[in-house]
């Protein structure tokens, strides 16, 4: 009789356990934590796999040994300052000068690490030096050398790559080697392999714009590539090789983009829109280069577009990531934008980027897939086909498509002919009509202009009945197009 009551007491008390982990589960939320800025926010949430400091926060005009608290962390600076002068080499406003046996150190850990880049430069017409990178390894105050010594000669910045594939908690060091007086610059470190950030009390390291977020998975998503950008497919087939360069592709996190080396601009970008992404953070307008492009590739830079007739046109819009200001910031990255006439973008456009969020205030969610082809539009100053002496294209047509479904789990199932389906193609030209709705087309219409398959993960099925559709100006209004 003893063992009975002892197993039915077991019995209730797994229940009370099971009940009381059931009911916490469904009361937990998936929103971000109240710093947004945040490296690591735990639980779902997870860092982008790159670190890059270009030491344009902070300023230090001496050699003396002191401490910078850089856009990354705190960094340690001994026969070391910033420079900001002509003959310092440099990708932005300031890079690191350093002289003697100087030496920059982290004063802050990143979490494994796969690769370390630098770029470097013998300051003005300084004579050569070296330099080389040292790891200091889950506390150890032993900092070893990575790699061989590397030669700073060239007067202009060049980079070099460590292959590091360390795991564990990483400082890293720069020391100057030789070269006496000599001086070099050194500009974007980038590490990449990162996973959590911890500066010198432990705590996570607010970054900017240099460390993104990837967006929260629910715990509950059924279907785990819920809420990915490329959801319903790569369109060009884009791979992260360097030889790919016309059809290079970057995952910026926050949307995932073909680059086009040679147009310098992307070919097409591709997001997700939900309500976790609208919030309060302010339009951040800090529009500059993309300084993880591969070594040799031209950085389009803010000033690119100066006196050109043409905006800086967001694919993934500021607007669509208000959530945090590193969501927000890694919209104005210039491998996002586009020469737009300025009455496309802020007209045409803008309308249509506005009507998508609405639909997140109606209990929707959205896939948005955004491009461009062609060469030569018209812009407040006339006709041209590039900007920036040849070094940009200005593409003839830009075009969207657009994705609504009501919000849910196992997003591809019920991508169907129940979905609301926008697909516009427009002219760049400074005489657009500002209604967007005059410019539908099918997204038959736009493969067919651009060669791409944009819907490859959908059923070929469901891609025959959805890809000849015009949206009515309805959400369930379509009529189908005769072939």
């Amino acid at each position: 009789m003893y063992t009975v009551n002892l197993n039915c007491y077991r019995l209730i008390l797994l229940l009370v356990v099971i009940l009381f982990n059931s009911c916490g589960n469904n009361s937990q939320t998936n929103n971000p934590p109240a710093n947004p800025t945040a490296v690591s926010y735990g639980g779902n949430y997870g860092a982008v796999q790159n670190l890059t400091e270009d030491f344009e926060q902070a300023h230090k005009g001496s050699y003396a040994a002191g401490n910078l608290n850089f856009k990354t962390g705190i960094w340690y600076l001994a026969d070391a300052l910033t420079g900001s002068s002509e003959a310092d080499y440099k990708t932005g406003k300031q890079a690191v000068r350093i002289k003697n046996n100087g030496k920059i150190s982290m004063l802050f850990d990143v979490e494994n690490a796969v690769t370390v880049t630098i770029k470097h430069a013998a300051y003005g017409h300084d004579g050569s030096s070296a330099w080389g990178l040292f790891a200091a390894i889950n506390g150890s105050k032993t900092f070893i050398q990575i790699g061989k010594n590397i030669s700073s000669s060239n007067h202009q910045l060049q980079t070099a790559v460590f292959n590091v594939q360390k795991t564990g908690k990483i400082r890293f060091e720069i020391r100057k080697l030789s070269g006496g007086k000599n001086r070099i610059n050194i500009d974007d470190f980038t590490v990449s392999g990162t996973q959590e950030i911890e500066n010198e009390a432990g705590t996570s390291v607010s970054t900017g714009d240099t460390i993104a977020m990837t967006k929260p998975i629910s715990q509950h998503s059924i279907a785990k590539n819920d809420n990915d950008n490329l959801l319903c497919g790569n369109p060009s087939g884009a791979t992260a090789s360097i030889n790919n360069y016309n059809n290079y592709l970057i995952n910026q996190n926050y949307y995932t983009e073909s680059y086009s080396r040679d147009r310098c601009g992307p070919n097409w970008v591709c997001w997700h829109l939900g309500s976790t992404d609208l919030g309060s953070t302010d339009r951040l307008n800090n529009f500059r280069a993309d300084t993880k492009l591969p070594a040799g590739w031209y950085e389009a830079q803010n000033y690119s577009y100066k006196d050109s007739g043409f905006d800086k046109g967001h694919n993934c819009p500021s607007g669509d990531r208000t959530n945090t200001s590193d969501a927000n910031s890694a919209t104005f990255l210039m491998d996002n934008i586009v020469p737009q006439a300025p009455y496309n973008n802020q007209r045409t456009w803008e309308h249509l980027e506005s009507f998508c969020r609405s639909q997140i205030q109606s209990g929707n969610e959205v896939y948005v897939i955004m491009g461009s082809y062609g060469t030569g539009g018209t812009g407040s100053k006339g006709y041209t086909t590039t900007i920036d002496e040849g070094r940009i294209n200005v593409p003839a047509h830009i075009w969207k498509v657009v994705v609504i479904i009501p919000n849910g789990n196992q997003d591809l199932k019920r991508i169907n002919s129940n979905a609301t389906l926008i697909a516009i193609d427009t002219p760049n030209d400074n005489s657009i009509n500002p209604n967007w709705q005059q410019y539908v087309c099918s997204v038959r219409d736009i493969e067919k202009s651009t060669g791409y398959n944009l819907f490859s993960n959908l059923p070929k099925a469901v891609q025959d009945s959805i890809e000849v559709t015009r949206y009515g100006g309805t959400p369930k209004a379509k009529r189908r197009l005769n072939f």
